[in-house]
């Protein structure tokens, strides 16, 4: 196998590739080093068939949309991972293979609902659920610090001790560790218990990373090009949630809401269908045919999307145009479908 680390510098990209079938696939590309990256690529004479980012990142622009526009490459996340143009959702267990090189993706939540890391074997890229002598946040964009505990210590730290870390962040310039040494001295988890980590993670007092809301939107929702000024995370918190359960039962109610859609055309009609009567309107076009739906300001409007990001960006966006009783729908069209709600295709 092929392996290098291509950033050398807080952020982490790494070149995996088949030394016999030169196929390669790239963890967690920044969107700065794309030309880079390309560079590389050829001087190895490799095809870049894979770019997996191992979550939704909140500090940096993905390189994953210009890789896959560029060069062809298949992008692949989660299958909770919001954003659209996914080419291939990965779950828990499932193997990914360039040539030789096989990857198991685990699925480790915790910094954020859709965090993966992925297993060769000999080694183990943990994005940010386990850092060197650290962990990552789990205090934004649905961060959860029992499940990522749980994570560490239930998948991540079982695994052989001399297996070797690799993070997509380091801050103190190592390159990477073994699951043995973060067993033993990672100052956050070493002798700790869940609900001492969860205590010990919700009060870490961080400043937020510069530009969250500028990499956080369009990593999310794929747009960059400045045609939806997204609304501030205050905005976003305040967008009210209904389960699946909820909007079901407002359906079937005598004044059912405005159901809109703000998925792209291709998810609208793809394998999770979409709900009976709602109106697809991609987030993209949302601010210019919000005045199609004038008349339902001083209606119930539910928003829906994937995985209930986006559309919660649609409602606050409503709102900020005067809608006044705009809801979404928490979980989106995943946990509709988990929910065995009905479905149109």
């Amino acid at each position: 196998m092929l392996f290098r680390e291509l950033n050398r510098d807080k952020c982490k990209t790494y070149l995996l590739a088949c030394e016999q079938t030169r196929k390669a696939l790239l963890i967690d590309p920044l969107k700065e080093s794309v030309g880079r990256y390309v560079a590389v690529l050829a001087y190895y004479a490799c095809h870049l068939e894979y770019v997996i980012d191992t979550h939704t990142h909140a500090d940096h622009h993905t390189g994953a949309w210009d890789l896959r526009d560029l060069v062809g490459a298949r992008v692949a996340m989660h299958q909770r991972a919001p954003a659209p143009h996914i080419d291939v959702h990965v779950e828990d267990g499932q193997q990914i293979a360039v040539g030789g090189v096989h990857l198991r993706v685990l699925h480790t939540p915790g910094h954020t609902p859709d965090s993966i890391s992925l297993y060769t074997g000999d080694r183990v890229f943990t994005g940010d659920t386990l850092l060197i002598h650290g962990t990552g946040r789990a205090d934004f964009a649905g961060g959860d610090p029992g499940a990522q505990y749980d994570s560490i210590m239930g998948k991540l730290l079982t695994l052989p001790d001399d297996t070797l870390v690799f993070p997509a962040h380091d801050y103190r310039g190592h390159t990477h560790t073994t699951v043995a040494d973060e067993k033993a001295h990672n100052p956050r988890l070493a002798g700790h218990s869940r609900a001492a980590y969860v205590e010990l993670m919700n009060n870490l007092g961080l400043p937020l990373p510069e530009k969250i809301q500028e990499a956080l939107q369009a990593n999310l929702s794929a747009i960059e090009d400045g045609s939806v000024h997204f609304p501030s995370l205050s905005k976003l918190s305040e967008v009210r949630q209904l389960t699946p359960q909820e909007v079901q039962a407002r359906l079937a109610g005598a004044a059912p809401p405005l159901l809109l859609d703000v998925r792209e055309p291709e998810e609208f009609s793809g394998e999770l269908g979409h709900i009976h009567g709602s109106i697809p309107v991609p987030l993209k076009e949302l601010p210019e045919r919000a005045a199609e739906f004038t008349d339902a300001k001083q209606r119930d409007v539910i928003v829906v999307c994937r995985a209930g990001v986006r559309s919660t960006t649609a409602a606050a966006l409503l709102t900020g145009l005067g809608f006044e009783h705009v809801a979404n729908l928490r979980g989106g069209m995943l946990d509709w479908n988990a929910a065995q709600l009905p479905v149109e295709r």
